[in-house]
């Protein structure tokens, strides 16, 4: 509720509901207010009332009248739509019962028509039936009439077409056509075969086929050399022909596969031509190489590997120059070379998989046929340009039990290697000792042996072809260099009391030389692609967390990372060891360096020439001899990691336990800074440039100790200012610092400083 005054009356406001005498007042007060003399707008104010009530009068008749109307539309649009409904149902009910009674009186012509039709599909279909019988028995015909005539090349061009209407009839459900159409094809390619073969068979014996002898040694059995160019068109022309039975070959014959545990990579059949050169050698093979043949030994099978190396050769020219041109000509991608050697090359694996069960555990004879066959396969890329896609001696070495015992015996044969290369004389002693070029790694014998083991390991299995198989031959390398790691640990620690001894260095070269191998194999592309192929086994059996994914996949790590950490703190520890054996001859030696009369020592300006202190001579010789002796017996890298750790050891002994430990005079510091700048510094400036950046403390001590007076009590002003400013806005520290890094302090603290300003033994009276 609300309230409005009028007046000096309050009118009441009800929201809710229309008060009439409200608006009414509210108007009055909104036109007149208390101004009577507003009175006179009446007569205009009555007038314009009346007007637009006129005007709301006129515009409630208009729409009074105007939608009755609509409705009145509206219904009778309603009505007409029901009407036209009705009677659309109405036909509909009409013209649904004259189709039921027209499908009524069509039935029994529907089911006549249903069995005609389907007497005219099987009309059809044994028409299509006849229509192929005929179809084939004409290209027989054909064949047969080719024959007669002597017209090979058009038989052999139709029974191929007749070979590929038996491919495409492969889906048809006729098993009599399909059967009729398979033996036609067979009737007739065992014939053209027959006669094709024979009759290429004899062009090649004309040739001296197959050639045994070395390809020098080759020359053709014609009867006269004008005859040659007949020998080579026939040639050509029985190759073309046998080409074309290829097709049919195919459908009759099923190529002989091995099992499939041996995992052969997909490879099309011979070309029949191919095959009908490869009889001989076939025959040859299996005639020296199989049953009870003095040549068929398992002790000996660089005999037939070495045979069919033989042959690929003596044959490699000929199939080049002769029969290459033919398969080019007939627009064949085949390669003559190629296809031959994958034919003996199968020879070889229907071989070694009848032989290999027989010796698998006989560790010599097993190894024996190990290395002839990577020799064999060795030679077969690299001189005959096999592919890495087809078949090969791996694929039997991949085999699961031929595979385990291959790792097995190759892990025994190296650590047998391991035990003679560590128990040898010579072991570490390096090579190249006498070739200062050649030698900058200092690599005893027996490290190098080592890695040149590893390196023909991974010469040994980069061809096999599978991932999984070289990621177990990588894991048996990491396996190897863990135990050789352990073996050179076991060394270490027997000659540990003479860590600076020729053995316990060369052991510390060894390791060294065995992880910076292992890095740089680290970069190199096949063992990026087993670092790949790692990822994804990894990434597949969850074996990792995504951290350790992401570092392999962005190459941040290596296949090696976990044997070069071991490695690294193995190297870490020894030259530790070595670095606090010198270290605490040093110290043995600085007894009496510490124990200088610094404060009572003469001033420069007192003595004549300077000269180092005798109590240093013992310290810096120490020194000098060790520094000597490790520069002789590690390497470079090795020995500069060497001599840094031991210059900050020095560095920081010197500084704590005989500066900040004593007072010094002017002579005193003086006498010092000469022992250093002049004699420790010197023994390090054959391995760096500037060697006082090793001995920071030791220097800007140095400098403190050497400030003539007034500028040592200009320094310890400033530090005794800025000390006093510093729990407050600090405005003087930065001109502490600088006025350090002015005198070429940087490494000591400014209360160091102020302690090295305290030892200064001599300073005027200031009164303060």
């Amino acid at each position: 509720m609300a309230t409005v005054a009028v007046g000096k009356k309050e009118v009441t406001k009800d929201l809710d509901h229309c008060d009439i005498p409200y608006y009414v007042s509210e108007f009055v007060e909104r036109e007149v207010g208390n101004d009577y003399d507003s009175l006179r707008k009446l007569d205009n104010l009555i007038d314009k009332l009346s007007e637009n009530k006129k005007q709301l009068e006129e515009q409630v008749l208009t729409v009074s009248s105007e939608v009755p109307k609509r409705i009145q539309n509206a219904l009778k649009n309603a009505e007409d739509s029901k009407k036209s409904l009705s009677r659309l149902l109405e036909e509909e009910t009409l013209l649904s019962d004259s189709i039921n009674s027209h499908l009524l009186k069509a039935q029994p012509w529907m089911e006549d028509l249903d069995v005609l039709i389907s007497q005219v599909e099987e009309i059809e279909r044994h028409l299509a039936y006849l229509k192929w019988i005929s179809r084939i028995e004409e290209l027989s015909d054909r064949i047969q009439q080719y024959l007669m005539t002597n017209n090979v090349p058009e038989a052999a061009s139709t029974l191929a077409f007749m070979a590929e209407l038996d491919i495409k009839l492969q889906e048809s459900s006729c098993s009599h056509l399909l059967a009729f159409v398979r033996s036609t094809v067979k009737f007739w390619h065992k014939i053209l075969k027959d006669k094709l073969s024979s009759d290429f068979e004899e062009v090649l014996t004309q040739l001296r086929w197959p050639f045994v002898g070395p390809p020098q040694s080759q020359a053709l059995g014609l009867a006269a050399p004008a005859s040659a160019p007949d020998v080579y068109n026939n040639l050509e022309m029985l190759f073309s022909q046998l080409l074309k039975l290829q097709t049919s070959d195919e459908l009759l014959t099923k190529p002989k596969q091995l099992p499939e545990k041996y995992s052969l990579p997909p490879s099309p059949p011979i070309i029949l031509p191919i095959q009908i050169m490869l009889n001989p050698l076939q025959k040859r093979f299996k005639y020296h190489f199989t049953g009870n043949k003095q040549t068929n030994v398992l002790n000996k099978p660089e005999w037939y590997l070495t045979q069919v190396l033989m042959w690929i050769g003596n044959h490699a020219k000929f199939l080049d120059d002769k029969i290459q041109p033919i398969l080019d000509k007939a627009g064949s991608s085949v390669n003559a070379g190629l296809e031959f050697s994958r034919a003996l090359v199968m020879l070889i694996l229907e071989k070694l998989a009848a032989d290999i069960p027989c010796l698998l555990y006989d560790d010599a004879l097993f190894c024996h046929l190990v290395d002839e066959v990577l020799l064999f396969e060795r030679e077969l890329y690299s001189v005959h340009g096999y592919l890495s896609s087809f078949p090969s001696c791996m694929h039997i070495l991949s085999e699961e039990s031929c595979f385990q015992r291959w790792l097995t015996v190759e892990k025994k044969f190296a650590l047998q290697k391991m035990d003679s290369m560590l128990s040898s004389e010579a072991a570490w002693i390096s090579q190249y000792k006498d070739i200062t070029d050649v030698d900058e790694m200092k690599v005893p014998d027996c490290a190098e042996t080592f890695m040149t083991l590893l390196l023909v390991i991974t010469d040994r299995y980069k061809n096999l072809p599978t991932a999984s198989r070289k990621l177990q031959f990588l894991g048996l390398q990491k396996e190897l260099v863990d135990d050789f790691r352990i073996r050179l640990t076991q060394v270490m620690k027997e000659e540990t009391r003479a860590s600076l001894g020729f053995r316990y260095c060369a052991i510390l070269n060894a390791v060294n030389y065995i992880a910076t191998v292992l890095a740089d194999w680290a970069d190199n592309v096949f063992f990026l692609q087993l670092q790949q192929a790692e990822l994804e086994v990894r990434a597949e059996s969850n074996a990792v967390s995504k951290l350790q994914l992401g570092q392999l996949a962005s190459m941040e790590s290596s296949v090696f990372d976990e044997m070069i950490n071991l490695l690294e703190r193995l190297k870490h520890d020894m030259l530790t060891r070595q670095v606090d054996h010198v270290f605490r001859e040093v110290k043995d030696a600085a007894k009496l360096y510490k124990k200088e009369r610094w404060l009572s020592l003469p001033s420069q300006a007192e003595q004549a020439v300077m000269s180092l202190s005798s109590t240093a001579c013992p310290m810096l010789l120490t020194l000098r001899d060790r520094l000597l002796q490790l520069e002789q017996q590690l390497c470079h890298s090795l020995f500069k990691i060497f001599w840094q750790m031991l210059a900050e050891k020095v560095d920081i002994y010197i500084y704590q336990e005989i500066i900040m430990a004593n007072h010094f005079n002017e002579g005193g510091a003086a006498q010092l800074q000469f022992d250093m700048s002049r004699n420790l510094f010197p023994l390090f400036s054959h391995y760096c440039k500037r060697p006082e950046n090793y001995f920071k403390h030791i220097k800007e001590a140095c400098i403190i100790l050497n400030l003539n007076i007034g500028s040592a009590l200009l320094l310890k002003d400033v530090l005794q200012s800025a000390s006093e400013n510093e729990t407050t806005l600090k405005p003087n520290q930065p001109s502490a610092t600088a006025a350090l890094n002015e005198l070429g302090v940087y490494k000591l603290a400014q209360k160091d400083v102020e302690i090295l300003l305290n030892l200064r033994a001599s300073w005027p009276n200031t009164g303060k």
